[in-house]
């Protein structure tokens, strides 16, 4: 056994080697960084250290929660979250469906390139077009607003329109990148399958429900998993972008709130507690929605 055991060992180096890198990234960006969630319990100062700074306890938890606006911008952070989860979620499944149903491969190829590319803008040139888009002044969208109701709309400086903006643009962005992951699960459906429903008398829309969403069900599963440990982690990127003053009621979330305290305040324990909160949050969320999607069979562990 032990022969066998040096033999296996032997033939996969190469793939342990190819792997190192990854295990070196990890510990040197996620878990070594895991040391400074300490300064959460305490009173952090730069002449200390964070070794050498007084223990306060759960002290920073209580200030953060004794505070209004942390339970605010909790609220706003799980709004935003789930709103673009609930809402955006299905949109790449039915982009990775639509496009494996295109037999003409131009076809394909150009509508892939296109919804593909946004994924490669950063969010400053995203949030540059959002905005020149939906300027109040010179806007495409205002311009064709003020012809057929008289007047313009401040699109960016209200709450509603403001969360659509949000949700629609987190959609442009990336949901054409992340078909590819449906792309790949669809590919491996036997097509036998779709020869036999078919043959049974079975309509494309019926293939699509009785085959091909069963046949990616344990993909769409692992990914809306993934999504729910995000909740907590409405990009910082495009929240900061395209937030404003006006809106800040519903626009201020964790990560944006974490970079004013924490960076522009100096208030690194504060920030430092929130930022654990949020990731206890998020491994909770995680854990509930595996232990339900085991129930079907599903599970990601």
């Amino acid at each position: 056994m032990s022969l066998i055991r040096s033999a296996i060992w032997r033939r996969n180096i190469p793939l342990y080697l190819m792997f190192a890198p990854i295990i070196v990234f990890f510990i040197t960006f996620k878990y070594v960084p895991m040391f400074g969630s300490i300064m959460a319990f305490k009173h952090y100062n730069f002449g200390d250290g964070i070794l050498h700074s007084p223990w306060v306890g759960l002290e920073n938890f209580r200030v953060l929660f004794s505070t209004p606006a942390t339970i605010q911008i909790i609220r706003n952070t799980l709004l935003l979250s789930l709103l673009a989860i609930f809402i955006g979620f299905p949109f790449p499944i039915l982009l990775a469906i639509m496009l494996n149903e295109v037999r003409a491969m131009w076809f394909k190829k150009i509508v892939q390139t296109l919804i593909f590319l946004p994924h490669f803008f950063s969010w400053i040139i995203v949030a540059g077009i959002i905005v020149t888009v939906f300027s109040q002044q010179a806007g495409t969208i205002n311009v064709l607003w003020k012809y057929l109701f008289g007047e313009s709309y401040a699109f960016m400086y209200h709450e509603g329109s403001w969360l659509s903006i949000f949700v629609g643009s987190g959609i442009w962005k990336e949901a054409g990148f992340s078909a590819i992951v449906y792309l790949a699960a669809l590919s491996s459906i036997d097509a036998t399958l779709y020869e036999a429903a078919s043959l049974d008398g079975a309509n494309k829309w019926k293939q699509i429900w009785h085959v091909t969403l069963p046949g990616i069900s344990s993909t769409v599963v692992l990914m809306f998993i993934l999504a729910m440990g995000r909740v907590m982690e409405v990009g910082f990127d495009q929240v900061f972008m395209l937030q404003n003053s006006t809106v800040s009621n519903i626009s201020e979330v964790i990560s944006t709130y974490i970079y004013k305290i924490g960076l522009m305040g100096s208030q690194f324990s504060l920030s430092a507690a929130i930022g654990l909160f949020e990731s206890f949050v998020s491994l909770i969320l995680v854990v509930i929605t595996n232990r339900i999607a085991r129930k079907f069979g599903n599970g990601l562990w």
